[in-house]
C-alpha cells in the first residue's frame, strides 16, 4: 500500500530559513514566531547576512525588554522598513547587536526614514554635554562650551554617537533583507564625515569647559580635518586625521587641543593629529605664519598631497578658511619641484611595504589593486593638472574622478570604471568593519567560507545561477583587483598614447603641454623627447602602430619604475625599429606579459643590453618563462661553449670562424646580462659564465687560425700552440668590462726548425689578437698579452723552453704573483698542463716564497696603492684600486698563497673565491676576517658589473649620490632606489675589509 505524501508545512523549517543553531527551533518558538502570521518575518530574518546572530539578540531582547517585547514585535510584524533595519543591522554587526541588548529602548530609533542633517547631528551631541554657544571676542558658530565637563561626558557623547551611528548602518544595511532603498557611498562617506564633524565639536566643548572654566576662550583655535574626513569620504571606523591651528599658538590653545583630542578619543574614534608639520615630533598647535612658514621651506611632496584634503571642521572656521586659502596655492605647484617624482615615488614604495606579502591579495586599502592604489593615481593626476585647472581642486576622490574625467585628463568609460571598482571595494570595507566595529581592511582567509558567505551576504551579493554567493564575490574582488590594478596605465599614459594617435572617434587626447607635464611626473627627465619617441611608435595606420598604441601604456608604466625611463623609452624604440621585420616581437610583448615586463626593467636600467638585444633579438624570446622556471637560465655554460666551438667548426675561413664565435657570445653575453640584472643569477654564475664564454671564443678561433694556416701550408702546424689564461680569466672570475689577460706558449713539434716554429706561432697569435679585437657592434674582445716575459717589450709567443728558462732565472716578485692565476683555457691541452707544471716550482716553491719576496710585493702593494689609482678617483669608492676594493683582496689572497701553498695544496687554486674558503678552512685566516675579505669581493664586483650594465662601458668608480648611482645600485641589487644607502653600505664593507688587508700585509 503507498502512503499518500505528507503534506508539506506552509511554515518554513529552520533548515529552510538557513539557521544552524542547534537552538534555533526553540528561540523561534519562543518568540513565538513559529506559524502561519510569522511567515514574512520569518524569511525576512532568512535574508539577514547572519540569520543566527539576529534571532539570538532577538532572544535577549526580548529577554530584556519583557512588557515592552510586544510592542517592538508588532512593528516588526506590521512596519516592513523597520523589519529590514534590524534584522540587517543585527545580522551585520555582533557590536550594534550588544549595543541594542544594553539599551533596548533604541530600536525606536530605526523608525527614522530619513538621515538627520549636519546641524541636526551637531545639535544631537551637543544636547548630550548641554553645550551653549561660548561668548566673548572669539566666539564662533561651531564654539560651544559644555555644561557637562566630568567624567561622565564619555559615556554620554559614546551613546548618543552610537546611536547616530547605529541609524546609519541600519539604513545602509537595510536593502540586504527588504526592499529598501540603497545608500550610496558618497552619501555614507558624506554622514559619517558630518557625524564626526558633531563629535569633535562636542569633545571640543568639553575641552572649553575643562580648560577654560574662569572666562571666555583666551584663544582662536581652528582644527582641520585631513585625510578620509578632509575628504567627507570617511569609515565607519577610521581614524580621524586633524591638525590644530592657533592664534595665539600658546599652552592654552595646545591644551584645549590635546583635551579634544583626548576626549574624543576616549568617547568615538582614535583622533591623529600625526600629519602636522615634523609628525609627532612637531607642535600640536602652531599659528597660521608658522605652518606657512614650514610648509615653504620644509615640507616633503608627500605633505602637499596630504594637503590636497585639508578642509576647516570645528572651532574657528574663519581661521581655519584662511589656513586653506593660504596653503592650497602651494599645493598646486608642488610638481614643480625638483623632487616631485623620487618622493612620489618613495612614498609608493613605503605605501606597499606595510603590507606582509602574503597579506596583499586579502587587503583592501594597501594591497595590490587596492584603495590606495586609486587615491595615490588621482592624487598624483590632480597635483600634476590641477596647477592650470582649478576645476581638479577638489577633494574627494570620486569627485576627483569625475573631475579628470570632464578636463579631458583620464577617458570617461575609465574613470566610471574605477569609480565602480573604488566604491565596491569601500563597501565591502565598510561592511568588514559594522561587523565587530573595528578598524579593519582585511578580507576573511580565502578557506574561510563562512567568513566570506557572511560577506557577500551583507554586501548584497546574491548568487548568479552558475555560482553562489560565495563564488560571485570571490570573482567580484578578483575582477576589481585586476581593473584597479592597471588604473595606473589606464589613468596616465592611456591619454597620453590617445594624443599622439587617434585610437577611436572619440579618443581622449591631452593637449601637449598637459602630456609634457604628465611625462614630467611620471619621471621624465626630458618629456619633451618622449613624446616623440611615442609619436614615432605609434605613427601611421598600420598594425604594428595600433598594437603599439595597445602596448604603451603597459609598457611605459613599468619603464617609469626604472631608474631611467628616458633611455629606456629611447632604447625601446630603437629595438623596435631594429626589429620591424620580425613579426614574432609585437605579437611576444602583447601575449606574454613577462617578457613585456622584464624587457622594460632592462631597457630602462642598463645601457650595455639595448645594443645586444638589437643584433641578438631572439634573446627577447628568452625572457618568458618556461615549465622549469626563467628561460634565460635554461642554457648551461659548457652547453653554450660546445654550441661555439660546433659554430665556428663549420667555417675554413678564419673570419667567418670567428664572427660564428661572436655572435653566439653576443647571445650569451645579452641572455646572462639580461638574467644578472633581472636578479636571476648571483656574482658567482655571472663570472662563471662569462668566463666560460671568453675561452669558448678564444678555443674556436685560435682552432679556425690554425685550420686556415695548416691550409695555407699544406702541412700540418710546426708545432703545438696553447693559450695560458691569466688574472680573471685564469681565475673564471671575467666581469663584463674585463679583458682577456693570456700568455702564448708553443712547444716545435719533433723535427720543426724552431725559430720557424715561433714565427709560425707569434702569426698565429698574431692573427687571433687581431681578429677578436676587430671593430664591432659587440663589446670589446682585447686579448692582452702584456703579462709576458718582459711586458710588452718580450716576445708575443715563447716555448716551453724559454719560458722556463726565463721563470727559473729572470722571474720578478710581481710575475711570481702573475703567475698564482695562470691557467690552461684554449689550444694544446697537454702543452698547457705541461707549462702549469713548468711554472708550479715558480710559483709554489719548496718552504714557500722568500722573505725578501714578501718585502718586495708590499713594497708594490704600497706603490701601487700611491700611485696607480686615477686622477680624481675617490679611494673609498675605486672598485679596482680603492679602499678594500678588489685589487685588495686579490693582493691579500696571494699573499697568502705564496707564503703557505707549498703546505697547503688547496691553495694551488686561481680562484680568489675558492681560495678564500681553502683560507678559512686550513684557519690562516679567523674565519671572521675571511669573511670581510669575502664580502668585500663579492661586493666590489657586483657594483663594478653593475657599473658597465648602467653605463654601456667598463667604469671602476662609483659615482656620487645621484640618478646614476641609484640606477647602479638598483641593477647591483640593493632593495631599493636609495642609492646614498648602497654606498654607505659598500664603504663599510669596503672599509673593514681593508682592516684586514693591512693586518695581513703587516704580518
Amino acid at each position: 500500500m503507498v502512503r499518500p505524501p505528507t503534506a508539506r508545512s506552509a511554515v518554513p523549517g529552520v533548515g529552510r530559513l538557513g539557521l544552524l543553531e542547534p537552538s534555533a527551533a526553540a528561540s523561534l518558538h519562543e518568540l513565538g514566531w513559529d506559524n502561519v502570521e510569522s511567515i514574512p518575518v520569518l524569511w525576512a530574518l532568512s535574508r539577514a547576512p547572519d540569520a543566527d546572530l539576529a534571532l539570538n539578540t532577538l532572544v535577549k531582547l526580548r529577554e530584556r525588554m519583557e512588557n515592552d517585547w510586544a510592542a517592538l514585535d508588532s512593528a516588526i510584524r506590521a512596519e516592513t522598513a523597520l523589519r529590514g533595519r534590524l534584522f540587517a543591522l543585527l545580522g551585520s554587526s555582533s557590536a550594534f547587536a550588544d549595543h541594542l541588548v544594553v539599551d533596548p529602548a533604541a530600536w525606536q530609533i530605526l523608525r527614522r526614514k530619513e538621515l538627520p542633517s549636519r546641524d541636526e547631528l551637531i545639535a544631537d551631541l551637543l544636547d548630550a554635554v548641554r553645550a551653549v554657544p561660548e561668548e566673548g571676542p572669539n566666539a564662533g558658530p561651531l564654539l560651544f562650551r559644555a555644561g557637562e565637563s566630568g567624567p561622565e561626558v564619555v559615556a554620554l557623547l559614546r551613546k548618543r554617537y552610537r546611536d547616530q551611528l547605529l541609524l546609519l548602518a541600519a539604513l545602509d544595511l537595510a536593502a540586504t533583507v527588504e526592499n529598501e532603498p540603497v545608500l550610496a557611498y558618497q552619501v555614507v562617506g558624506r554622514h559619517l564625515t558630518a557625524l564626526a564633524d558633531a563629535a569633535l565639536t562636542a569633545a571640543l566643548s568639553v575641552a572649553v569647559a575643562r580648560v577654560c572654566k574662569d572666562g571666555p576662550v583666551p584663544v582662536r583655535l581652528a582644527v582641520i580635518a585631513m585625510g578620509k574626513s578632509g575628504a567627507c569620504e570617511l569609515n565607519y571606523v577610521s581614524d580621524v586625521d586633524v591638525v590644530f591651528v592657533a592664534e595665539p599658538a600658546d599652552a592654552t590653545a595646545t591644551r584645549l587641543a590635546a583635551e579634544m583630542m583626548s576626549v574624543a578619543s576616549a568617547a568615538y574614534f582614535e583622533v591623529d593629529a600625526a600629519l602636522r608639520p615634523e609628525g609627532k615630533a612637531g607642535a600640536l598647535v602652531r599659528t597660521l605664519d608658522s605652518h606657512v612658514a614650514y610648509y615653504k621651506r620644509w615640507a616633503r611632496t608627500w605633505e602637499f598631497q596630504a594637503l590636497l584634503k585639508n578642509r576647516p571642521m570645528t572651532g574657528d572656521l574663519e581661521l581655519g578658511q584662511q589656513y586653506k586659502d593660504a596653503l592650497m596655492p602651494m599645493v598646486w605647484t608642488a610638481s614643480e619641484r625638483p623632487d616631485f617624482v623620487a618622493d612620489v615615488q618613495a612614498m609608493r614604495r613605503r605605501v606597499e611595504d606595510l603590507v606582509p606579502a602574503d597579506m596583499r591579495e586579502r587587503e583592501l586599502k594597501l594591497g595590490h589593486g587596492s584603495l590606495r592604489d586609486v587615491e595615490f593615481a588621482v592624487q598624483l593626476l590632480q597635483l600634476v593638472h590641477g596647477r592650470v585647472d582649478e576645476s581638479l581642486h577638489v577633494q574627494g576622490t570620486v569627485e576627483a574622478l569625475t573631475a579628470l574625467a570632464a578636463g579631458g585628463y583620464i577617458g570617461r568609460d575609465d574613470a566610471a570604471n574605477l569609480t565602480a571598482s573604488y566604491e565596491f571595494l569601500r563597501l565591502l570595507e565598510h561592511r568588514l568593519q559594522l561587523q565587530r566595529l573595528r578598524r579593519t581592511h582585511t578580507l576573511p582567509a580565502s578557506d574561510d567560507e563562512e567568513g566570506m558567505r557572511w560577506l557577500a551576504r551583507a554586501a548584497h551579493i546574491r548568487p548568479d545561477g552558475r555560482q553562489d554567493a560565495v563564488g560571485v564575490l570571490a570573482a567580484e574582488i578578483r575582477r576589481n583587483a585586476v581593473r584597479v590594478r592597471r588604473l595606473h596605465a589606464k589613468l596616465f599614459y592611456r591619454p597620453l598614447l590617445e594624443s599622439v594617435v587617434k585610437l577611436e572617434p572619440e579618443a581622449l587626447r591631452l593637449s601637449p603641454d598637459a602630456a609634457v607635464r604628465q611625462l614630467a611626473a611620471l619621471g621624465y627627465q626630458a618629456p619633451e623627447h618622449a613624446l616623440g619617441h611615442l609619436e614615432a611608435l605609434t605613427r601611421g595606420v598600420s598594425r604594428k602602430g595600433r598594437i603599439q598604441a595597445l602596448l604603451l601604456p603597459t609598457l611605459l608604466e613599468w619603464l617609469g619604475e626604472t631608474p631611467n625611463p628616458d633611455a629606456g623609452l629611447l632604447a625601446y624604440r630603437r629595438v623596435s625599429e631594429g626589429l620591424g621585420d620580425q613579426t614574432w616581437f609585437l605579437r611576444e610583448l602583447r601575449d606574454e606579459g613577462a617578457i613585456a615586463q622584464r624587457l622594460m626593467i632592462v631597457l630602462g636600467s642598463s645601457e650595455y643590453l639595448p645594443d645586444l638585444l638589437i643584433n641578438a633579438p631572439d634573446t627577447i624570446r628568452m625572457y618568458a618563462d618556461g615549465p622549469g622556471g626563467p628561460l634565460l637560465l635554461s642554457p648551461q655554460p659548457e652547453d653554450v661553449a660546445r654550441g661555439i666551438m660546433t659554430a665556428a667548426a663549420r667555417y675554413n675561413d678564419p673570419k667567418r670562424a670567428v664572427g660564428a664565435a661572436r655572435s653566439l657570445r653576443r647571445h650569451e653575453l645579452a641572455r646572462v646580462a639580461s638574467a644578472d640584472l633581472l636578479g636571476m643569477l648571483d656574482v658567482e654564475q655571472v663570472c662563471r659564465a662569462l668566463s666560460s664564454v671568453w675561452v669558448a671564443v678564444l678555443e674556436a678561433s685560435l682552432a679556425a687560425v690554425i685550420r686556415a694556416s695548416e691550409a695555407e701550408l699544406g702541412a700540418p702546424a710546426p708545432a703545438d700552440f696553447a693559450v695560458i689564461g691569466m688574472g680573471r680569466l685564469g681565475g673564471k672570475e671575467l666581469g663584463y668590462g674585463s679583458d682577456a689577460d693570456v700568455l702564448f706558449v708553443c712547444d716545435p713539434r719533433p723535427g720543426e726548425d724552431e725559430t720557424k716554429a715561433v714565427k709560425w706561432a707569434i702569426s698565429v697569435a698574431d692573427k687571433v689578437q687581431k681578429l677578436l679585437g676587430a671593430p664591432s657592434t659587440d663589446p670589446p674582445l682585447l686579448v692582452d698579452a702584456g703579462l709576458r716575459p718582459e711586458g710588452r717589450n718580450g716576445a708575443l709567443v715563447r716555448t716551453l723552453a724559454a719560458y722556463d728558462a726565463y721563470y727559473q732565472q729572470w722571474a720578478q716578485s710581481w710575475e711570481v704573483q702573475a703567475l698564482l692565476r695562470a691557467h690552461q683555457v684554449a689550444g694544446d691541452q697537454r702543452l698547457g698542463v705541461r707549462f702549469l707544471h713548468v711554472i708550479d716550482k715558480v710559483r709554489y716553491p719548496a718552504g714557500g716564497v722568500s722573505a725578501e719576496a714578501v718585502r718586495e710585493i708590499r713594497r708594490i702593494k704600497a706603490r701601487i696603492d700611491a700611485e696607480r689609482l686615477p686622477r680624481n678617483a675617490n679611494p673609498a669608492t675605486h672598485t679596482k684600486l680603492g679602499r678594500g676594493g678588489l685589487a685588495d683582496i686579490e693582493w691579500t689572497v696571494q699573499l697568502m698563497q705564496l707564503r703557505y701553498a707549498h703546505d697547503v695544496l688547496g691553495l694551488h687554486n686561481t680562484s680568489t673565491l675558492e681560495s678564500l674558503n681553502v683560507i678559512e678552512e686550513t684557519k690562516l685566516l679567523d674565519p671572521s676576517d675571511v669573511a670581510l675579505l669575502r664580502d668585500a669581493w663579492l661586493t666590489a664586483t657586483k657594483a663594478r658589473n653593475a657599473l658597465v650594465l648602467v653605463r654601456g662601458k667598463p667604469a671602476d668608480q662609483l659615482p656620487g649620490p645621484g640618478r646614476l648611482l641609484s640606477a647602479v645600485a638598483r641593477v647591483a641589487g640593493w632593495p631599493n632606489d636609495d642609492g646614498s644607502e648602497f654606498l654607505d653600505h659598500y664603504m663599510r664593507v669596503t672599509r673593514r675589509a681593508k682592516a684586514v688587508v693591512e693586518r695581513v700585509f703587516g704580518q
